[in-house]
């Protein structure tokens, strides 16, 4: 691939070569006015689901751990409208495009984020069949 796909948090100060900002959340941060956005699309279709993100959490059940949580997030990007839009990405980035992958800025851990997850579906896998 030819461009460069970044990965930082939403509210982390654009820097120069970070080129489209894609925010990659399925949910907006709350009370950020629209002024105040940092990235320059918004594609919730490339974060995880509403479920996912409560099964790493905790919220109402046990916790998953990082390799369940990869297991099932790599099945959602395996399926429409996540699919398509990871083609879109990828063409993106073929063409030459800088891409930074933004997830939310309570997310510290960059190695257990999928927006690493993310970077390495567009990075390694060129295939339809890189994307199950």
């Amino acid at each position: 691939m030819d461009g460069r796909v970044r990965t930082r948090r939403w509210s982390d100060p654009k820097q120069p070569g970070d080129g489209t900002r894609v925010l990659v959340c399925r949910f907006r941060p709350r009370a950020l006015k629209k002024q105040d956005e940092t990235w320059d699309e918004w594609w919730r279709e490339l974060g995880p689901s509403a479920e996912l993100h409560a099964a790493v959490y905790g919220k109402g059940q046990q916790a998953i751990g990082f390799d369940e949580y990869r297991r099932r997030y790599l099945a959602e990007m395996a399926e429409n409208p996540a699919r398509a839009r990871l083609r879109e990405l990828r063409a993106r980035v073929a063409s030459g495009e800088c891409v930074t992958l933004l997830c939310s800025s309570a997310c510290t851990d960059e190695a257990r984020c999928h927006r690493t997850i993310l970077r390495e579906l567009l990075l390694v896998g060129q295939g339809e069949d890189d994307l199950s």
